[in-house]
């Protein structure tokens, strides 16, 4: 789920997002959030469908999902995965969903 943008060019701009070739500014509608979600998605080398959050950054708020966060909600509707907050939590988060993925896919 892509949210707001935590590191904008017009906000609390990060050298390693300037040396990295990553600028973008803060969205400020829907279509301009999710080019950059696409952006982000094509960088990651993302193989999931992306979701983007509204711009009343609902899911944001629902979750705290700011700064990055990986979360897995299951068919239940249940949160399985929680990661760290941070971009120190990412790695962790992303090594519990793919152990998760694999164990569900047991499962069907």
């Amino acid at each position: 789920m892509y949210i707001r943008e935590a590191h904008p060019t017009d906000g609390w701009r990060m050298q390693a997002n300037d040396r990295a070739g990553i600028a973008i500014r803060q969205p400020r509608t829907y279509d301009e959030r999710v080019g950059a979600a696409e952006q982000a998605c094509a960088m990651l080398g993302l193989s999931l469908p992306g979701l983007v959050d509204g711009m009343d950054n609902g899911v944001n708020l629902a979750y705290s999902a700011w700064p990055d966060r990986v979360y897995v909600v299951n068919l239940d509707g249940r949160i399985v995965v929680k990661a760290a907050p941070g971009p120190r939590g990412f790695p962790d988060g992303l090594r519990a969903t793919r152990e998760w993925l694999e164990e569900f896919s047991k499962q069907k």
